[in-house]
């Protein structure tokens, strides 16, 4: 009998520090992105904050965002902004360059999470362009 423990996808790609990285390059090409900018009003570091404590959960870490927040239940929280295939495609542009950036990029670990967050990006279209 061979003993398998499934390791979460947040603890294969780095846990913490690497999402932290990660956060921290994304941010500042969303911001720069004249498509996705106006969407992101508000303390950048909050912003940032929470990013960083829902892709903790998302990626199998702990329930970090779900402690302070209830149940992520992202598409609901994003309905007041109007995300378009357009704006999915730039916030998916954008975090593919932090990927690069941060090094995070070629391993079986970086090219699930960014799949997931190809899905994540088509649930939250809520307009057409």
């Amino acid at each position: 009998m061979t003993n398998f423990t499934m390791e979460s996808l947040y603890k294969r790609i780095g846990g913490a520090e690497t999402l932290e990285r990660l956060v921290n390059a994304f941010y500042p090409k969303v911001y720069a992105d004249s498509v996705l900018s106006p969407l992101f009003e508000g303390n950048i570091e909050d912003i940032k904050r929470k990013q960083t404590l829902f892709l903790t959960q998302f990626l199998g870490g702990p329930a970090l965002y779900s402690n302070e927040f209830g149940p992520p239940a992202m598409r609901e929280r994003h309905l007041p902004f109007e995300i378009t295939p357009t704006r999915a495609s730039a916030w998916l542009h954008c975090m593919k360059e932090a990927f690069e950036e941060i090094g995070l990029k070629d391993t079986a670990a970086a090219i699930q999470f960014y799949d997931r967050l190809k899905q994540v990006a088509t649930i939250m279209i809520n307009a057409e362009d």
